[in-house]
This record gives structure tokens, sequence and C-alpha cells, in this order.
């Protein structure tokens, strides 16, 4: 139901910005500044971005938690689709999301509405084994290896 009513709600709002920013300061200008938003929230998108992913591997290569990380990227990335959208209340809240205080404060409130069940890190499985460790022990071959009947055919190696 909030899908819904964002999907009303924001063109609607779009549409009352256009017309009484063009009313105010002409159609020209009004084009001119969304067409710019969309520039430079581009080249904004893309250098902050690209620091979200070089956070994003100092935590993997260090193994700290990715989360906060992978969460700063998937608003970056939402902020780059809110500027490309025309408009300026959209141009206003990418903008918004691309301040690392506002990102940290969304964070904030989206952890204490979620509760994480499990999290492991570094490869480590139950019982404490990692999944590298050798583990001794002996078999015993209980069926000998079955030969066909017939001649391979040319698409089967043997």
């Amino acid at each position: 139901m909030l899908l819904l009513f964002a999907f009303i709600l924001v063109p609607m709002i779009e549409i009352g910005l256009f017309i009484k920013v063009g009313g105010l300061i002409g159609i020209g200008w009004t084009l001119a500044i969304v067409l710019a938003t969309a520039i430079a929230g581009t080249w904004l998108v893309r250098m902050q971005g690209m620091r979200a992913m070089a956070d994003l591997r100092g935590s993997l290569n260090e193994l700290r938690d990715p989360t906060e990380p992978i969460a700063h990227g998937a608003m970056i990335l939402l902020a780059g689709a809110l500027l490309l959208t025309p408009g300026f209340f959209t141009d206003a809240m990418g903008l918004l999301l691309l301040l690392p205080p506002v990102r940290r404060a969304a964070l904030r409130h989206m952890a204490t509405r979620m509760n994480v069940a499990r999290f492991t890190m570094g490869g480590r499985q139950a019982g404490g084994r990692r999944p590298d460790d050798a583990i001794d022990g002996e078999f015993t071959v209980i069926d000998d290896e079955k030969r066909p009947a017939h001649r391979p055919s040319g698409w089967t190696r043997h």
C-alpha cells in the first residue's frame, strides 16, 4: 500500500513543482536545472560509488562486517536513480541520500527495525571447524566400476 501511495504521490508532487518553478523562472531554465542536476548527480554518484566500493573491499579484506558498506552502496545507487529521474522532489531526495550523515541516520533507523537472526563470517562452520581443515578417515569401495554394455559414442569420453 505504501508503494502504491508513493507511485501516486511522487508524480503529483513533481508535476506541481514543475508548474510552480516553470511559472517563476520559465520553461527553459526549468529544463536546464533538471538536466544539470542529472549530470551533476551522475558525477556525484560515480565518485561516492567508487568510495563505497573501496570501503566494501577494505571490510572484506579485513574480515569486518560488510553490512554498512553494502547498505551505503545501495543507498548511493538509489540516490543515482532519484537524481536521474526528472523532477525537483526526486533530485532533492537523491542529493540528501548522497550526504553520508543522512545515509548513516537512515541506516541507524533501519537497524532499529530489523532483527538479525544469524551472522557468520570468516568461513567458520558449526563446531568451529574451517572448511579447509583435513579429516583423516578410511573407506572401502562397495561397488566396482560399472562398464557399459555397448561401445561409447563419439560424444562421451572414457
